[in-house]
């Protein structure tokens, strides 16, 4: 008799593995993520070893252990080397995530057909041939070093990869590969976690980097195990909204480098294009004149310093109950903001209509924005408008205080190179900055009350 077919169920988020379905994951706490998938005939999972097994090792002191530089490849993207830590690192596995049609795809070609003298192999699971020339075309990119094959087999894309022999390869997407060790669809746990493990041993071994491009599930994480963003050495989420121009790519994870650097790309029709300076584009240049309830804020992404623009409309309440719309912004935080407003500087909002947008439509997470936001909420409450050439930054407590904020001495020196006059910081934040030789006017407050009388004294 044919033995039976033996099945576990595996976490969909943490991998954990169950003989029975359980409601609570063992490993992650999680609920309802235990999903059934067959074993192989061996009656266990397969697990590939994630280092050469070949090679023998021995325990050594720590002071004993070489240190080796890292040879780098540099990526023609400057935005993508400043999120990678400086360039793609030789036998590194780095996984890209995104939502549908943000441009992950795109981000990759465009960059691997700028590099010129190194054989790469772009393995395409979801799309044919001819829609990557055509996409080619449209980036108006083409590069004979640049090999295209579509397959969805874990073992023929290896094959290809040791008759090729490349430097660079590129997975798109991990989530369609399969193996044929596992009877498992593709995208499945199993499938994931033996893909991934099996390219890392390819990638450590012969020194090649992996670029893996990830779907996202629509909590807005990367699809799969999360022990697919434990084998990888770097984790990228390329983010934005569709409907406006900008994309952002962040560094959730990286063994070569910080994480706290960021990318940022404007979506053309010829591709993505680097923005080197986006606080250009994030503020309006218009010359119309200056309307109220606009304010210029100074807000930190990462390491990396820009001007953005805070755009509130405050009107009576025309139904009765007064609306509160944010777009950008965190809403609880406005509402604490408009809190602090009625109750110490004595502003009556409760019974308006309160809108507020972050031009450019990027959400940020900065306390140093508070002080922008609420100034232009006064702004458009009282008519006034603000002066152009005056930009500002800090962070609001409950009791109506500017609270000193991080990096103040990078926010003032991308003030003054982008031409700003006057900027508004929290007072006692300036310790041990020399501000001699600047020539953009500070001015220190410790009140919500100083900064309302700077601005419109």
């Amino acid at each position: 008799m044919a033995k039976q077919q033996k099945t576990a169920w595996f976490c969909n988020n943490c991998g954990t593995e169950s003989p029975k379905w359980v409601g609570r994951c063992p490993g992650c706490g999680e609920w309802n993520t235990m999903i059934e998938e067959k074993l192989p005939a061996g009656g266990s999972k397969s697990k590939s070893a994630t280092f050469d097994p070949s090679r023998k090792s021995v325990p050594k002191p720590i002071s004993q252990v070489e240190t080796v530089s890292e040879t780098r490849i540099h990526m023609p993207s400057e935005e993508l080397n400043r999120v990678l830590g400086g360039g793609l690192v030789a036998g590194s596995i780095v996984l890209i995530g995104g939502e549908p049609g943000i441009g992950k795809s795109t981000l990759v070609l465009q960059n691997i057909l700028s590099i010129r003298g190194k054989r790469i192999l772009y393995v395409s699971g979801e799309e044919s041939t001819s829609q990557l020339k055509m996409r080619a075309d449209r980036i108006g990119r083409l590069s004979d070093n640049c090999y295209i094959v579509c397959d969805t087999s874990l073992e023929n894309i290896l094959g290809h990869a040791e008759s090729l022999n490349p430097e660079i390869m590129v997975v798109d997407s991990i989530q369609t590969i399969a193996s044929d060790s596992i009877e498992s669809s593709a995208g499945s746990v199993s499938q994931v976690r033996e893909c991934a493990a099996q390219l890392l041993r390819f990638a450590k071994s012969t020194g090649t980097p992996v670029l893996l491009i990830g779907h996202i599930n629509k909590e807005g994480s990367i699809a799969g195990p999360k022990v697919l963003e434990h084998i990888v050495d770097a984790v990228l989420q390329f983010e934005g909204d569709r409907h406006y121009m900008y994309r952002i790519l962040r560094s959730i994870k990286n063994r070569f480098g910080s994480t706290s650097e960021l990318g940022i790309y404007e979506m053309v029709q010829r591709g993505l294009r680097e923005v080197t300076n986006p606080s250009e584009l994030l503020v309006s240049q218009s010359g119309e004149g200056v309307l109220s309830g606009t304010a210029i804020g100074v807000t930190l992404e990462g390491v990396r310093p820009f001007l953005i623009e805070t755009q509130a409309l405050v009107s009576t309440a025309a139904y009765g109950t007064p609306q509160r719309s944010v777009t950008g912004f965190d809403a609880k935080r406005m509402n604490m903001l408009l809190a602090v407003l009625e109750k110490r500087v004595g502003f009556k909002l409760a019974q308006k209509d309160v809108f507020l947008n972050i031009a450019g439509g990027l959400k940020v997470n900065d306390p140093a924005l508070d002080l922008s936001v609420i100034c232009a909420i006064l702004s458009s409450n009282v008519d006034m408008a603000i002066a152009r050439d005056v930009c500002m930054s800090g962070e609001v407590g409950l009791t109506g205080e500017i609270r000193p904020i991080t990096r103040i001495e990078q926010r003032i020196l991308e003030a003054e190179k982008l031409g700003f006059s006057n900027i508004i910081v929290p007072r006692h934040n300036l310790k041990g900055f020399d501000t001699s030789k600047l020539k953009i006017q500070i001015t220190e407050v410790a009140k919500v009350e100083e900064a309302f009388r700077a601005l419109f004294a």
